[in-house]
């Protein structure tokens, strides 16, 4: 197996290039060969997100993530990483352990990003959805436990969260980085106290200075990751119809992306967004030189990694396409 060396390659150079596997979007059987067919295209990483639910009856998908992840670990050399909740769907120290054991299974290619998730996947458990700034004290916590168990150590704790007595029989040699989710120059301000790295997503640019000024301001440490959500097709009509098509939901933005419970309400949410709207979230071009010139934008912001996530479900003409056009750009 490949071996990324110190900090799962998160070591100093120039940009790479990642895949996002969005399970929401596509079956975990065909994302499995999506992934591989991306390492295949000349892909150096990926990552995923980790959900219940999809965000639109449109995507219709939301496979296990940690249960993938282990399958796609052993069928490619990629390093991965996975962007999880803990504190209500997942206590800290079973996330904790599942961390752990990849960690062990995979040196080097590992890493979590812990956020505080959004309604629509933790109310399954039938707790109350709590407030932002709970939420965001539970998320402190719940890295404080995960960290510590993942030092060995022999975690109790009572708060937002209670743990008894727990402790990991199986460590990795090298503990897998925890990276810091954040949209907001004000969460990544909040986040840089313990984060290892800092993963956000394609905004204005205006907006990425701040949240990259805001975490190394704060003392923030790590490499700098953007997941970059694009829409490429044939023709440009072709991928605007994708993009509105699949990521309309996700473009009503916050805090309803945070507050809506339900698949239902997301669709309703995405009838009143327009494709106009959907471009503020989306890089839509049926040009691959338009996609190479936006991703050196980003890369230009300070961007170590960049991951693309094509917004399609049908990922292989895209792959053969930026495999061909756009990756090597970067290489």
């Amino acid at each position: 197996m490949l071996r990324l060396g110190p900090g799962m390659g998160w070591t100093g150079g120039m940009t790479r290039l990642g895949f996002h596997a969005s399970h929401e979007q596509i079956a975990p059987g065909q994302l499995l060969q999506d992934v591989q067919a991306a390492e295949r295209a000349g892909f150096q990483m990926a990552m995923c997100s980790d959900h219940f639910v999809p965000w639109s009856s449109a995507q219709g998908h939301s496979g296990h993530t940690w249960s993938w992840l282990g399958a796609a670990l052993a069928t490619t050399n990629l390093a991965f990483g996975c962007v999880t909740a803990p504190g209500q769907r997942y206590h800290p120290a079973v996330l904790a352990q599942a961390i752990a054991t990849l960690g062990a299974m995979f040196p080097g290619r590992f890493w979590a990003a812990l956020a505080s998730g959004e309604a629509m996947n933790e109310n399954i458990t039938g707790d109350a959805w709590p407030r932002k700034e709970v939420r965001e004290q539970r998320l402190d916590e719940c890295v404080g436990i995960i960290s510590r168990l993942l030092d060995g150590e022999e975690v109790s704790h009572d708060g937002l969260v209670t743990v008894n007595q727990a402790r990991l029989w199986d460590l990795p040699e090298e503990k897998p980085l925890l990276i810091g989710p954040a949209v907001s120059a004000e969460s990544a301000a909040r986040i840089a106290a313990w984060a290892d790295g800092l993963v956000t997503v394609n905004q204005s640019h205006e907006t990425l200075r701040r949240v990259i000024d805001a975490y190394r301001g704060a003392g923030g440490r790590g490499r700098l990751a953007l997941q970059l959500h694009l829409s490429w097709a044939p023709s440009l009509d072709e991928a605007e119809r994708i993009a509105h098509d699949q990521w309309a939901g996700n473009a009503v933005g916050a805090p309803l992306t945070w507050d809506i419970a339900t698949v239902e309400g997301f669709d309703v949410a995405a009838s009143h967004v327009t494709l106009d709207d959907v471009r503020k979230a989306v890089r839509i071009s049926e040009d691959p030189a338009r996609h190479v010139a936006w991703i050196q934008e980003y890369a230009a912001l300070g961007f170590d990694d960049i991951y693309l996530h094509f917004v399609g479900q049908d990922q292989q003409p895209y792959l053969d396409e930026f495999g061909s056009k756009v990756l090597p750009e970067f290489a």
